[in-house]
Formats: structure tokens, C-alpha cells, sequence
């Protein structure tokens, strides 16, 4: 019996595992398909139900691989989210989040996926060249055509997802029960006016990157970088190197002194510090071997205790 905790998706019935599984840079791109099965069959078996991926992840690869893994497994056990967005093609409307890429995206992605429908679909981004109507509506479509039971965002601001709750509303179309953006003890950019929104009007977070690309596991070192990590590798790394500043270094150090003082690893304070907010359903962990999600699971159902928090509060200054 695993030791996974759950939640709802903001107001909606939706119920995902507290840590979810993720397939940016990893599978169909930086881990072999084998190792990429393995990790996410361990995540099946620690109670992890929650599996996020994405049409341009290793160019629908890291569906295929996905769709693979999860072959044999009862499809009412899991909950499988995709996103769309961004080119697949040269073909100039093989992008973006209009009725026609969203309809096309998302029969791509459950072919390559290997299923009929998914949990969640999201817009990857926001798209300043359609309409958030004609979104709107082609979300609803999919969801009444019943190809997606939900639909999400990532990465829009509180003012973009306000619009399409309004539009939902007026229209009697079904709004966005989720947004995907980054949240970390590093990045907290969504406190000021994100949260706050999506608490009041129920949508809620699914967090990537809740480790800061690996940062926040303590491994990297400001006089170092391991060598076959993801720093050392010039596309995977791209995204992290930026944050291994003096600074970030500087809290990193710290943060690790209150984890030993709170008797857990450092990972797993960080993920239990995403977790501390209700509104957060899912933190997405990515994993390039088994042992990383046996490990990242065991922040489900931790609590920190509020001198833990305040410690937290000022060593991140």
C-alpha cells in the first residue's frame, strides 16, 4: 500500500496525486525509453496517477514513450494531461491555441498517447494572436466531444485567465480548472496576483519545476557541476544554468541547514514547501532514474510545522 497523498484541481471533482510525473526533458529526449518506462511504472507503484506531458516534448515523443509505459494499466486509474501550443510544424497553423490547432493537436497527441481521451488538456501558453473566445469555445468543444474531461492553462496571467472564466461564464462553456506554471522556494513569481486570483475563482495548481530544475536537490555547487547532470548538458541544462547564481547558492546552503534541522533531505523540504499551499493539487516532478521518484514521493503528505516555515521565510531573503 503506498504512503500517496491526493487532492481536487481547485473547485473541480478532478482528484491527481500530490506528486505528479513529468516528461519535459527526459523522456523520448534525454532518458532511453527503457529507463523512461522504468520511472514512470515506479510512480505507478508509489500511487502517483497524475502524469503530465506535452505535443512538443521531444516532438511527441515523450507522448509515444508515455503512451507506452502506461499500455495495460486500467484507463479510469490514471489521470493523463497534454498541452499544446507551440510549433510542431512549419506549417503556419500547426501552432497556437486556435479552434483549428487545438482540435488537430489534441487527436495527435491521443494517437500518439495511445488513448482515446485525456484528463486534462491545457493551453501550453497564452496566445496574443486568437482570441481567448474562440479558445474558450474550442475547449468546450473538445470537452463536449468528450476527448478531454478538463482543460487547463499554463502560464497565463491572472488577467488572461480571468477573461476566459469570464467568456466560460457568459457563453455557459466550461472554464479552466487548472494553471501549470513554475513554483519553487526559488520562484515565487505567481504569489502576487496569480494565486490570489485562482484561489477566489477555484482554478487550481498543477506547479512544475517545484525543484528548480534539480538546483533545489542540494547536488549542484557553486565551485562545480556534476558531470552527466543536467547543467552539464548544453540543450537539457539551458533552462537551469541561469539559476545557479551566488545567490541561489547562498539559500540553497541555507535551506539545507533547516532540512537537517527538520530531519528530512533538502528535495523533499522543498517539495512539501510547494505543497504547504492548498491551492497547489500536483507538484510535477521529473525523473531520470527510478530511485529520483521512489525518493521525490515520500514529500507527499509531509508537513511542515511553522517554525519550519518561518525558518524557510527567512533564510530565502
Amino acid at each position: 500500500m503506498s504512503d500517496m497523498t491526493y487532492r481536487r484541481i481547485g473547485r473541480s471533482g478532478l482528484t491527481v496525486s500530490e506528486i505528479g510525473l513529468g516528461s519535459w526533458l527526459t523522456y523520448g529526449a534525454g532518458v532511453d525509453d527503457r529507463t523512461s518506462i522504468a520511472c514512470i511504472r515506479t510512480a505507478l507503484d508509489a500511487g502517483v496517477l497524475f502524469f503530465d506531458t506535452a505535443d512538443v516534448y521531444a516532438g511527441g515523443e515523450a507522448e509515444r514513450v508515455l503512451g507506452r509505459a502506461l499500455s495495460g494499466i486500467r484507463r479510469a486509474d490514471l489521470v493523463i494531461a497534454t498541452k499544446a501550443y507551440f510549433p510542431m510544424s512549419d506549417n503556419p497553423n500547426d501552432r497556437g491555441l486556435s479552434r483549428k490547432h487545438l482540435h488537430e493537436s489534441l487527436n495527435a497527441s491521443l494517437t500518439r498517447l495511445g488513448t482515446d481521451y485525456v484528463d486534462l488538456f491545457q493551453c501550453h501558453r497564452p496566445d496574443p494572436t486568437v482570441p481567448i473566445a474562440e479558445t474558450v469555445r474550442a475547449m468546450d468543444d473538445l470537452v463536449r466531444a468528450g476527448k478531454t474531461l478538463y482543460w487547463g492553462v499554463s502560464m497565463w496571467s491572472a488577467e488572461q485567465m480571468a477573461e476566459a472564466h469570464r467568456i466560460a461564464e457568459a457563453t455557459h462553456a466550461a472554464p479552466p480548472i487548472s494553471n501549470q506554471p513554475p513554483y519553487s522556494l526559488v520562484d515565487r513569481a505567481i504569489e502576487a496576483s496569480v494565486l490570489p486570483w485562482c484561489r477566489e475563482h477555484g482554478v487550481g495548481q498543477v506547479v512544475f519545476s517545484p525543484l528548480a530544475e534539480g538546483l533545489l536537490t542540494g547536488k549542484y555547487r557553486a565551485d562545480a557541476t556534476p558531470a552527466g547532470s543536467r547543467a552539464a548538458h548544453e540543450q537539457r541544462g539551458r533552462f537551469l544554468r541561469p539559476m545557479l547564481t551566488p545567490e541561489n547558492f547562498a539559500r540553497v546552503e541555507r535551506l539545507a541547514k533547516i532540512a537537517d534541522e527538520a530531519g528530512l533531505p533538502l528535495a523533499r523540504l522543498a517539495l512539501a514547501w510547494v505543497l504547504r499551499d492548498p491551492g497547489v493539487a500536483s507538484a510535477i516532478v521529473g525523473a531520470s532514474h527510478p530511485e529520483q521518484v521512489q525518493e521525490n514521493v515520500k514529500a507527499a503528505g509531509v508537513k511542515l510545522d511553522a517554525s519550519t516555515l518561518d525558518a524557510i521565510e527567512r533564510a530565502l531573503v
